[in-house]
């Protein structure tokens, strides 16, 4: 990648998404659904969303979102957050564990008993 197309990615960082579980903190190029970098992509969720830096043009990360509950912005870490219809945050998925489908149930008290979080 030449000078100038690497300084013009950096240029169009627009802010630093921070977990505010386990605190990953890394530039994002676009909130939203649509990344307009990855054109093919529509995602389910607004979402922080990432450039891949380790491949060629059109790829993205997704780095995170807002919990749907308590607004909480967190990563797709599974340690930190669960994809269901909409992104909860764990501590929302524990304290709302009995209105999730059971297989959901199952996966978190899969999760405990393994010692995940």
């Amino acid at each position: 990648m030449d000078k100038d197309k690497a300084a013009e990615q950096k240029s169009r960082k627009i802010g630093t998404f921070i977990c505010e579980l386990c605190k990953l903190a890394s530039p994002y190029d676009y909130y939203g659904n649509a990344p307009p970098f990855a054109k093919s992509v529509i995602l389910m969720e607004d979402a922080f969303v990432m450039r891949d830096p380790f491949t060629p043009e059109f790829k993205h990360l997704t780095l995170g979102s807002h919990c749907s509950l308590c607004n909480k912005v967190v990563c797709v870490s599974q340690n930190c957050s669960l994809f269901y219809t909409k992104r909860f945050c764990l501590p929302c998925v524990e304290d709302n564990k009995d209105e999730f489908p059971a297989e959901i149930q199952q996966e978190l008290l899969k999760r405990s008993s393994s010692g995940e979080r």
